[in-house]
């Protein structure tokens, strides 16, 4: 759980140039948008306050958690994503339990960066691209398709 902070500017473009979108109709973009990843999530939701997106619900896993989260940010428009998702098996109940920092690292893409500079940078050899990769599939669709600006999960490595 916590905020977890965006570049505004950058991103997937869900809202259109209209300045007159209400918070509500953002909201529901934000959701179709992670809806169409297919993630396993109970009772998710999407509020969207001025530049920020608060999700509450359940996830499966802790990478889609950070996937859903990282979806959610990257959308131009929004400059925070405040994590309140819950990681527990669909079906079960929430408990109520103090917040705690999960186990991601986030990194924001600058120009020249491609996933195996990243990964140098993170875990010292370039070759475990692929673990970023895979970290933030769906919304990465090509290991070279990264842009200035865009959030990446960092996981740590087993």
């Amino acid at each position: 759980m916590g905020l977890i902070s965006f570049l505004k500017g950058a991103g997937t473009k869900l809202f259109g140039k209209s300045e007159e979108v209400k918070e509500q109709e953002k909201a529901d973009l934000v959701m179709k948008h992670i809806n169409s990843f297919g993630f396993k999530t109970e009772n998710l939701k999407a509020v969207v306050d001025d530049e920020t997106v608060i999700l509450t619900g359940k996830v499966d896993t802790i990478p889609n958690k950070n996937r859903i989260v990282v979806a959610a940010g990257n959308v131009e428009g929004i400059s925070k994503v405040d994590d309140r998702l819950a990681v527990l098996p669909i079906g079960s109940e929430i408990p109520v339990i103090p917040p705690t920092e999960p186990e991601k690292e986030f990194y924001t893409v600058v120009s020249g960066d491609n996933l195996s500079k990243i990964a140098r940078k993170f875990y010292g050899d370039p070759n475990k691209y692929p673990v970023i990769f895979e970290a933030n599939t769906p919304m990465l669709t090509h290991p070279d398709k990264i842009y200035p600006g865009q959030v990446l999960v960092i996981p740590p490595l087993d």
